[in-house]
């Protein structure tokens, strides 16, 4: 068993200095987050994911999921983690008390899911998904339809899931074939969905499938959906289970990565047809939908994050006991020494510790945005934080799975040939975090959904009153003495004007040629994350510097804060306004004719 130790100074750090804790904690009805709750929670839930996740993840990845006479099994104790983690009341954390929650911020539950997902990223897709079934049917459900299913969906005993791909409708939902016939108070439905996640399983009784399907006089397209709940068993009256509902898993898939978490195929409607509730109204399913993936991509976004922080662990390990070579630095001593100390692995490990670090600050920070939308007092400040939310969802989801992708890569690389073999462990993180830029809606429909939706629904208002938060650090960076702040604040001056540029042109350009700016829209979604993590960064060193100014907290920790932030300005954020030649030469993109590929 390879150990994975959660790193609980960084995740209080980041929600202190980058969600801000302490103000979110004054907020009616968030008052339960004082600090010392939330370290206690984030204590006992490092005990779940060190002692019972993250074991069995190795072992999880070579049983895999698998199909046994039409009976999905999970691997070797993962039906028995999912009871412990039921058992803690982990699944209720963000919800209202009303329906069982335990009311805390959604940026607790989302460091707690961190966790999960670093412990054993297969495993934590379960609840993932059902956390975003829940924020549906929260949102959108009827009356009775959220009184049968959301007690036993919040407490975990039941799951959820979302479908909505189908062989012929990737991301292009609005070509779906499934069908839903009204039939008295519910709906029949008959189709095929694909690639859905955790769709089988044998860790809870029920089942509660969100379906996108299209009614018979459903208008064409994305406006002719409707959306879903399809339970596995029917519920009765009593809330007890009824009969099997005509809903199977056909196969499941056999991926690259992510072994463990069973990815099926649903057949609806073989006999019959499958019972459907109608969540929200007819036609009107990717509004609802949208609601679960959203709460889904930051979700997925988090992956990227996790899976980062825990290959870091594995390389650093690695290379404070791997002896290899002499330093360079060391003077004539001819003896080995880790390789820990070679300059370019120290590189390697900055890279990913850096960008891991920015990641997780810009995924706290845009979690505790939903709060301050759903529970500040007055509404014109709940409606710029629910600005803030819908222009940084796509930043977290793709960039940080991209650096995921990008810090496993390395982690493999320092660990060198070892790396490439299955029995190190580490190449599973590689594998298991390729998965993360695709589903959910590829990163580059999230750079799309930037430009698209979010940017040109204002005309760049909301992007323009993000760099102007982000421009207030400048004062108190120019404050403060010091070579590494004074680094942080130029860079992040630099960043700032290539976001504020990029966003001009490209609200221009769109309107005259959109293929030409869509083009540019992943380097300017890659531009604008570097720099928010930049700004999260020169934040947290802040603090750190201030916190060092008084002799308070652990002095070794503090500094490795700034040193980081410092490296990365002048490795990722110094360099990032160069995105501004890729943002505005989308003409020689859309000029390339498919045929010359």
């Amino acid at each position: 068993m390879i150990p994975y130790n959660p790193p609980l100074a960084d995740m209080q750090f980041a929600l202190d200095h980058a969600a801000g804790l302490e103000a979110l904690a004054s907020l009616p009805g968030c008052e339960g987050a004082d600090r010392d709750t939330v370290a206690a929670v984030l204590e006992e839930a490092a005990k779940l994911a060190r002692d019972v996740l993250a074991p069995i993840n190795m072992s999880g990845d070579q049983e895999g999921a698998r199909v046994e006479n039409g009976v999905v099994r999970t691997p070797a104790g993962f039906k028995e983690a999912y009871q412990t983690y039921v058992d803690g009341g982990w699944n209720s954390l963000p919800f209202e008390e009303e329906w069982g929650g335990q009311g805390l911020p959604a940026v607790v539950a989302l460091a707690v899911s961190e966790m999960w997902n670093s412990a054993n990223m297969a495993w934590a897709l379960c609840p993932l998904l059902t956390i975003g079934a829940i924020e549906a049917l929260l949102k959108h459900g009827t009356k009775e339809l959220q009184e049968t299913y959301l007690p036993k969906l919040i407490s975990g005993e039941w799951t959820g899931t979302m479908n909505l791909t189908e062989p012929q409708a990737g991301s292009d939902v609005g070509a779906l074939r499934t069908k839903a016939v009204r039939e008295g108070d519910h709906y029949r439905i008959t189709g095929q969905k694909i690639f859905i996640t955790y769709g089988e399983h044998d860790m809870a009784p029920n089942l509660v499938h969100l379906v996108l399907a299209r009614l018979p006089d459903g208008p064409a397209g994305t406006r002719g959906i409707s959306l879903f709940l399809v339970p596995k068993f029917l519920v009765n009256e009593d809330g007890s289970l009824g009969a099997r509902n005509d809903v199977r898993c056909v196969s499941l898939e056999h991926k690259l990565g992510i072994h463990a978490s069973p990815t099926a195929v649903l057949a609806y409607g073989d006999n019959e047809g499958a019972i459907g509730y109608l969540i929200g109204e007819e036609n009107k399913g990717m509004e609802c939908m949208f609601t679960m993936m959203n709460n889904a991509r930051l979700n997925v976004g988090l992956q990227g994050v996790a899976i980062s922080e825990r290959a870091y662990q594995q390389a650093r390990d690695y290379a404070r006991t791997r002896v290899q070579g002499r330093t360079l630095t060391g003077g004539k001593s001819d003896t080995p020494l880790p390789i820990l100390y070679h300059p370019d692995v120290k590189r390697m490990l900055l890279a990913i510790k850096s960008r891991t670090e920015a990641a997780r600050a810009l995924a706290y920070f845009t979690a505790g945005q939903i709060d301050r939308a759903r529970h500040l007092p007055e509404e014109a400040d709940r409606a710029k934080a629910q600005l803030l939310v819908d222009l940084a969802i796509p930043l977290v989801k793709a960039w940080s799975t991209d650096l995921g992708v990008e810090n496993s890569s390395l982690a493999v690389q320092v660990y060198g040939g070892m790396g490439f073999i299955e029995e190190s462990g580490i190449a599973q993180h590689f594998r298991d975090a390729r998965i993360t830029p695709i589903y959910e809606g590829t990163n580059g429909i999230q750079a799309m959904d930037l430009l698209g939706r979010k940017l040109m629904r204002d005309q760049g208002a909301a992007a323009a009153a993000f760099v102007a938060l982000m421009r207030e650090l400048d004062a108190p960076l120019a404050e403060q003495p010091g070579d590494d702040l004074a680094v942080l604040r130029r860079s992040l001056k630099n960043g700032l004007d290539a976001v504020e540029q990029a966003t001009r042109l490209l609200v221009e350009s769109f309107a005259a040629d959109p293929a030409r700016a869509a083009a540019g829209s992943v380097p300017y979604l890659n531009l604008f994350a570097t720099v928010a993590g930049g700004w999260l960064l020169a934040r947290q060193a802040l603090a750190a510097q201030a916190q060092l100014a008084r002799g308070a907290g652990d002095a070794g920790f503090n500094e490795a804060k700034l040193m980081t932030a410092r490296f990365y300005a002048e490795q990722y954020l110094t360099p990032a306004a160069a995105q501004l030649s890729a943002i505005g030469g989308g003409a020689t993109v859309v000029a390339f004719d498919p045929e010359q590929f």
